[in-house]
């Protein structure tokens, strides 16, 4: 029998015979480790670095074909046929997490086909969240019936079946699902396997699935999960097609673990903006406007004004100049720019108006770079800053537009620097000091870095220049190390036309989303042939950086709303102070209080209503308000105030001067502690 050689992660080497699994390398480390284990890593032990398989979708990543030149994850009982590095994961690896979650939408499926047998089953991905499992059943899933399901997964769970692989003729398999009539498995094998090939079975007990795997051992893995919830979807996404009813649900290692995500469920429906936003009344929607589009109401409003002028006085000092561009310009300018032949299914139709068509702006730049070229521009006048509270219009699909976060049309913190190639680390540095001072303001502390690369496969989403892209990644790669700041790369996330950093945000259940970004751009430039006169007389090519320090107002107020759950510091707090007169006869006094309060810049409300008073303050407390002050005949008599402050409660009497210095100075620290 041929033996192969193991490499294990400490470097040490073991030689077996071909056929050995990870399993039985495993039980010859120790038994505790056999157990432990959950699934395997390999890859080939060769020279230079090995690729890991990718896929473009979590369905890719089910069905398409192994590459055994890669690295990849494996069943703890795959037979090794040839040298290999050998990783064995516990479940204190994330990759582990994912697999334990395909296996539980495997579970989830077996206990839909046992309690409702003529469902058709579509696929189970696990998601960074979970898994999800999508089927085709002539009567919709009820909320009784997701409980039911949870209950049988507990029971399929407890048999502990292993998870075992199996290997069938193509046109075998193909012949049995069709007689089943299981339209979406015999899509999928005719879409990722190939005529003759073998298709790869999972057994458990007696069900039987199209995947590749891996699983855990058996099902008695998955003890941690929790199904969650229940939506629709079009198979194939085509509205022709059958609907789909997708479940979804979550799975851990432990019930602790479990337990404290489900923790952060509620915390994230508390913090909810959509939810937030119409009790604290700052926005509402409405469909005689239409999907996307969010009209601001008097609070949310000031919380927006609030957010503009500081960005807007935060780029005055940094240099910036401000400009008014329109909403909307002819296509031929987006067809120069590159956008329409990139971006046009993202955009809204052209109007057409018989002698032009124009459309709906989706960026800003192409704008500013009519500004730029207005005149002549020499050495001497770069960097040219031009900044705008730009609104741009996307075409973003009905089913994904939500609240404030996800909208149609959107008003961008934007700016663009042009400047010379030597001028580039400055800038880039000077936007990565406004982007941590805006920050530290706002109080966003979870955010991360990342340098967003083209895919040079992608010959259709990137421009084509080799020299141009290598050019502006090793720009930014220069000036993020020469800051000292951490980054990872992201391949497939650069603008078409050039490298970027993005900063990402963390919400409450750990999911990142791009807020602020950083372009290098060599390619639009060139493209709309912008040109300075240097200093040797000849024209030469500006670089174009384009930034948004704060994201859209829209995306960052959702943010915002939800990251202070609607409690908001004093200084962009849309009511800052409550006033609440005890009685009738203080009213007076309460009106004096607020003139006060408001000459000093402060935004007051007085409950002037014939309620009591703990209502009122109920009230006041309810909307977030950060201070509610309370007089009555004592506070009138010391022209004092009695404070009542968010989180900390009743605070007594203060001198109504003693006050107004407190607050004045907490706004004008940006405090985040009242």
């Amino acid at each position: 029998m041929s033996s192969i050689q193991v490499q294990l992660p400490d470097g040490s080497v073991r030689q077996v015979p071909a056929g050995t699994t990870p399993r039985d390398i495993a039980e010859g480390i120790s038994p505790r480790l056999a157990q432990a284990a959950l699934v395997a890593r390999i890859r080939p032990l060769q020279a230079g670095p090995v690729a890991a398989t990718t896929a473009d979708s979590a369905e890719d990543s089910m069905y398409v074909a192994e590459d055994t030149h890669a690295e990849r994850l494996v069943d703890l009982t795959t037979p090794l046929q040839e040298d290999v590095a050998l990783e064995l994961l516990t479940d204190r690896a994330p990759d582990a997490l994912k697999v334990l979650r395909h296996s539980a939408a495997h579970v989830l499926a077996t206990a839909v086909l046992e309690l409702f047998p003529e469902t058709k089953l579509g696929h189970g991905p696990a998601t960074d969240s979970g898994f999800f499992y999508d089927f085709w059943r002539p009567t919709p899933f009820t909320p009784e019936d997701l409980k039911l399901i949870e209950g049988r997964m507990a029971e399929v769970a407890a048999r502990d079946d292993k998870f075992v692989r199996e290997f069938e003729p193509r046109a075998e398999g193909l012949e049995k699902f069709k007689a089943g009539n299981d339209f979406m498995k015999v899509h999928f094998i005719e879409k990722f396997t190939k005529p003759g090939e073998p298709i790869s079975l999972y057994r458990n007990g007696s069900f039987v699935d199209f995947c590749r795997g891996p699983h855990v051992p058996s099902t008695g893995r998955v003890k941690a999960f929790k199904v969650m919830s229940l939506s629709g979807a079009y198979w194939l996404g085509d509205e022709k097609n059958p609907q789909l009813q997708r479940i979804y649900g979550t799975a851990f290692f432990s019930k602790k673990d479990l337990d404290e995500y489900l923790e952060r469920i509620e915390d994230a429906k508390r913090r909810d903006h959509r939810r937030l936003g119409k009790e604290l009344e700052l926005f509402t929607v409405s469909e005689e406007v239409g999907s996307g589009l969010p009209l601001w109401l008097p609070k949310g409003a000031t919380i927006r004004r609030l957010l503009e002028e500081y960005i807007l006085g935060l780029e005055r000092e940094a240099g910036y100049e401000h400009v008014y561009t329109p909403s909307l310009a002819k296509v031929d300018l987006y067809i120069r720019s590159g956008h329409w032949e990139h971006y046009h299914e993202d955009m809204f139709p052209p109007m057409d108006m018989k002698t032009e068509q124009l459309v709906l702006r989706p960026m800003n730049c192409p704008h500013h770079i009519l500004i730029y070229e207005s005149k002549l521009r020499s050495y001497r006048d770069l960097p040219v800053r031009l900044a705008e509270l730009g609104t741009m219009y996307r075409y973003e699909r009905s089913g994904v537009v939500s609240g404030l976060s996800r909208v149609r049309s959107m008003t961008l913190n934007d700016a663009h620097i042009f400047c010379s190639p030597d001028q580039i680390r400055e800038e880039f540095s000077g936007v990565m000091k406004l982007v941590e001072r805006a920050y530290r303001d706002l109080g966003i502390t979870q955010y991360s870095y990342r340098l967003s690369l083209r895919d040079p496969a992608n010959k259709q989403k990137y421009v084509d220049n080799d020299e141009m892209w290598a050019l502006g990644e090793r720009e930014l790669r220069e000036a993020l190390d020469s800051l000292g700041l951490p980054y990872r790369e992201s391949k497939g996330d650069a603008a078409f036309y050039g490298p970027k950093l993005d900063i990402q945000l963390a919400d409450v259940m750990g999911h990142e989303e791009t807020y602020s970004t950083v372009q290098v751009d060599f390619h639009l430039p060139s493209q709309f042939g912008l040109e300075y006169t240097a200093a040797d007389g000849k024209p030469h090519r500006p670089v174009m950086i384009h930034r948004a320090i704060v994201s859209t107002m829209e995306r960052m107020i959702s943010y915002l709303i939800e990251m202070y759950a609607g409690a908001f510091p004093l200084w962009l707090a849309p009511v800052q102070a409550g006033i609440v007169p005890i009685s009738e006869r203080h009213h007076a006094y309460a009106e004096k209080v607020r003139g006060s309060l408001q000459a000093a810049g402060l935004r007051v409300e007085v409950d002037g209503r014939n309620e009591k008073m703990n209502a009122k303050i109920r009230d006041f407390t309810l909307q977030k308000v950060p201070y509610v002050l309370v007089m009555g005949d004592k506070e009138e008599a010391g022209n004092a105030v009695s404070v009542r402050t968010r989180g900390k409660g009743d605070e007594g009497s203060m001198a109504l001067e003693s006050f107004l210095t407190r607050a004045r100075e907490n706004v004008a620290r940006k405090s985040m502690d009242l």
